[in-house]
């Protein structure tokens, strides 16, 4: 049977004004940042569920039993704001779950976490994405800052792998020589979890791939993107970006481990 994986987010609606001159008029796209992520990772062993952010301010579960029939989740560049916020709360003023205690509660029942970085993951642009402090940072393997965590590396950084972290399951098959990254969320590893990719020592050091335990479950950061623009095309074509995230999805999911 395929594992499920919910994939939350990493979708945005983008506004504009066309200025010709003393003509103006404005147009509306809307975009899909995880389709080629999917068309990469996807095989018959997993089956994705792609809950765009505008869907999950309204539908993203909080049923323990719902999100218990998910291997694992990942969150990918949607803030807390559209998890906490849902219109019953924002519109109605009424009560709801706390949807970020309910993925707090699914990881301790054994559920798999996966933070995906971006503007608006960890703490995100002028500290927007604001899950410093909450449940969700309870579970993952990384202590959030209180600011505007990006690290822009537009001359593009190759990361490599962590001290000691050679052999573990997550990087098997993976080649070393890692393409280019142009930014990441700024982590701090928790003092209990390890860290497998990494920015040089030059760059500061500053983890890429990050993976823990809380209760009976498992977490990861993966604290650059997943499309653009900070994981250029040519990292997720290269050979082993679906070993890498498929080995992550099989180490973190719900009953694989």
């Amino acid at each position: 049977m395929p594992r499920k994986i919910l994939l939350v987010g990493e979708s945005w609606t983008s506004t504009a004004t066309h200025i010709k001159g003393w003509d103006q008029f404005p147009s509306v796209t809307h975009h899909r940042g995880a389709d080629d992520f999917l068309s990469v990772v996807g095989s018959p062993d997993y089956s994705f569920t792609y809950m765009l952010s505008h869907e999950a301010a309204e539908s993203f579960p909080t049923d323990p039993e719902v999100l218990d029939t998910y291997d694992a989740i990942i969150l990918s560049d949607i803030g807390a704001n559209t998890l906490l916020l849902p219109s019953a709360v924002w519109i109605h003023s009424r009560r709801v779950p706390n949807r970020l205690k309910a993925l707090r509660d699914y990881v301790a029942r054994g559920g798999g976490l996966i933070m995906v970085g971006g503007y608006y993951s960890f703490q995100g642009i002028n500290g927007g994405a604001r899950y410093r402090g909450t449940a969700v940072e309870e579970v993952l393997p990384v202590e959030i800052h209180p600011y505007d965590d990006r690290i822009e590396l537009p001359e593009g950084i190759h990361p490599q792998l962590a001290p000691g972290a050679d052999g573990h399951p997550v990087l098997a098959g993976v080649p070393a020589d890692l393409p280019y990254v142009l930014g990441v969320n700024e982590v701090r590893a928790k003092p209990e979890a390890s860290v497998l990719l990494s920015l040089p020592q030059e760059e500061g050091g500053h983890p890429l791939l990050v993976v823990g335990r809380y209760g009976r479950g498992r977490t990861a950061a993966w604290t650059t993107d997943i499309g653009p623009h900070w994981l250029p095309h040519a990292f997720l074509q290269w050979e082993g970006f679906a070993f890498l995230w498929r080995n992550l999805l099989n180490w973190t999911g719900r009953g694989y481990h």
